[in-house]
């Protein structure tokens, strides 16, 4: 057993509401009723990367006897992170730095650049506004799948860990589990990094054990956030069935191309 692994166990010793569908948007959560209606958002399709105009227009249609003083948007990326660091302001003031057509037609837009090295995936879109009362308001939610035009490279895992992995169990015991992975596309393509168990008769649930690249070494063993290096602490017992298990290792980027297979024996005695 390691350093590491030792470690840890003396420190643990010590110690939608929205779900985006086919329509165009969904429906306004407010219960009084809005002195707007929306129409139509956009995108809300697929969106692929144009090197020579990387632009894209983030506009919301509303009734034209809507009431509205405010509009803005939130983008969140595949990853869960805010795209835009904030929020957009949209804008009905037909000014073509915004992406707005005309003015005063209630299409409030604007507009963001993508890049070549944005995360492929599905990106929600969040549309907020505000009427007389001021008080902004969800109105709508969109999601979009966008395409940087890069050429998907599958991931690549290596140095596989069990540490121990060869145990008597007597108790509980904590087991390190680790694996280095690596993506040509950068690691922000790395969807899930995992493992499933194979008991000693060849049965599996199927379940994935997911591994952590999030520098939480309490409770995931993982060291440091972002070297590349994905771990976790897992845990067996005497209630174990005894015998060889096996452990295989894997990982999926958000293009849904798959790493190798690395295959991985642990002995409970």
């Amino acid at each position: 057993m390691n350093f590491r692994i030792k470690s840890f166990i003396s420190i643990l010793i010590i110690s939608s509401v929205f779900i985006s569908c086919e329509k165009e948007f969904d429906t306004v959560i407010d219960t009084q009723k809005p002195s707007y209606q929306v129409v139509s958002v956009s995108p809300k399709d697929s969106v692929l990367f144009n090197v020579n105009d990387s632009s894209l227009v983030i506009s919301i249609q509303f009734q034209q006897n809507s009431i509205v003083n405010s509009v803005f948007a939130e983008m969140i990326d595949p990853s869960g992170k805010n795209f835009l660091g904030g929020s957009l302001q949209l804008y009905d003031n037909g000014k073509s730095e915004n992406g707005d057509l005309t003015a005063n037609d209630k299409i409030f837009s604007n507009k963001i650049f993508m890049r070549s090295n944005s995360l492929n995936g599905n990106y929600n879109l969040k549309f907020y506004a505000s009427d007389n009362s001021s008080s902004q308001k969800l109105v709508a939610w969109s999601t979009f799948k966008y395409r940087n035009g890069q050429s998907n490279v599958a991931p690549e895992i290596s140095n596989a860990l069990v540490d121990p992995d060869t145990l008597v169990v007597t108790d509980t015991v904590a087991i390190l589990t680790s694996l280095v992975v690596n993506d040509q596309n950068g690691m922000n393509d790395i969807k899930e990094v995992f493992f499933i168990v194979y008991r000693p008769d060849g049965t599996t649930s199927g379940n994935k054990v997911f591994l952590f690249d999030d520098g939480n070494l309490l409770q995931d063993g993982d060291q440091t956030a972002g070297d590349g290096i994905y771990s976790r602490i897992i845990s067996v017992n005497q209630n174990n069935v005894k015998g060889t298990y096996r452990f295989e290792f894997q990982a999926i980027d958000r293009g849904g191309l798959t790493s190798n297979i690395i295959n991985y024996p642990v002995l409970i005695q």
